[in-house]
């Protein structure tokens, strides 16, 4: 008997719901996204995120379920970001979820936000072999987690401050760039010359698999409020490029430690920052030079999506671990340990 799994994704500003069938096909996945929406304001602000949820949600389960040829009393469970994120916007993901579940008395999957994101390599690769090691990279998050087996996350760094997705948004904006900022500076960067501007690299201590990005963001907006105030002609394209050679070597000098010090053989990437062209072509260079191979979703995966809830979702099902209906959103949840 198929197993067919509802995601649900609302965590942040896309409002998405994706039907999977046995874990790998996909019959549909479904995104509303709101950059429109918030691009006017440089970001996401909670409160609208939360009201547009609202409106979304209902009309985007009902069109992943039409695309994908089924009606709602052919869903064996439903499955749902419950955290991090943004608290409203969650929970409104998450009372269309206990809603469904209850009224079609199927089972009720709390997902983590970040467990999606990794669970996305699933999708295309689902015979990756255990250990792997994931590098989580978007707006809010910048972790590197070790998966000894499925289900089994052991974080070794997090970011401590800006994430680097946070990090090209504030920095797109100072340029004057716009929102996202990510695919911005990326497609910029191509264009300018990496070594032109010297911008600090944050290790951290000796030994430390942690992040830490609003030290670059400093000395790029300084390096911008100089120039402004002396006049002096910037190179958009040298700046983007120096900026994000900055970020990408932070991120893949520490993968390759972890990668080394945990015997891995394989490195995935996740989260939209993954759809970076520069962290790609640095992270795979540095990862053949010791044996490692890397791999990651496709593009339209590694931004927020319902596919990869619904594909956590489906693993978590295998495992009968499912949550009460008394879920609830919880903005902070550390990855590896739910909290129904």
């Amino acid at each position: 008997m198929s197993i067919t799994i509802l995601g649900v994704e609302t965590s942040c500003d896309e409002t998405a719901a994706a039907v999977l069938v046995d874990g790998v096909e996909l019959r549909s996945n479904i995104v509303a996204s709101q950059v429109e929406v918030h691009k006017k304001f440089g970001g996401v602000v909670p409160e609208v995120a939360s009201r547009k949820h609202l409106e979304n949600v209902n009309p985007v389960i009902m069109e992943a379920l039409d695309k994908a040829g089924i009606t709602l009393r052919d869903i064996t469970a439903v499955a749902v970001t419950y955290g991090p994120g943004l608290v409203g916007a969650l929970l409104v993901g998450v009372a269309a979820a206990k809603a469904l579940a209850y009224a079609l008395d199927i089972p009720l999957i709390g997902v983590n936000h970040l467990e999606g994101h990794i669970a996305a390599n699933f999708l295309a690769r689902p015979d990756l072999e255990f250990p792997l090691l994931c590098l989580v990279v978007s707006g809010g998050h910048s972790d590197l987690v070790y998966m000894p087996h499925r289900g089994v996350y052991q974080p070794l760094g997090r970011t401590r401050d800006d994430a680097a997705g946070e990090a090209f948004d504030k920095v797109a904006r100072a340029m004057g760039l716009g929102y996202p900022g990510g695919p911005l500076i990326d497609k910029l960067a191509r264009q300018g010359d990496p070594e032109a501007i010297k911008f600090p690299r944050a290790f951290l201590e000796e030994g430390s698999l942690d992040f830490s990005f609003s030290g670059l963001k400093s000395a790029v907006l300084n390096y911008l409020n100089r120039a402004r105030m002396l006049n002096e002609e910037i190179n958009m394209a040298d700046l983007a490029a120096s900026f994000q050679r900055a970020v990408v070597e932070v991120l893949v000098d520490k993968t390759i430690v972890a990668a080394e010090r945990c015997e891995v053989k394989t490195i995935m990437m996740a989260g939209g920052v993954a759809a970076n062209g520069g962290l790609r072509s640095l992270l795979e260079q540095r990862a053949a030079d010791v044996g490692c191979r890397v791999v990651y979703p496709p593009l339209n995966l590694c931004t927020d999506n319902a596919a990869m809830i619904a594909c956590a979702g489906y693993y978590k099902f295998l495992r009968g671990d499912f949550a009460p209906l008394t879920l609830n959103a919880i903005p902070g949840l550390p990855l590896g340990e739910d909290r129904y």
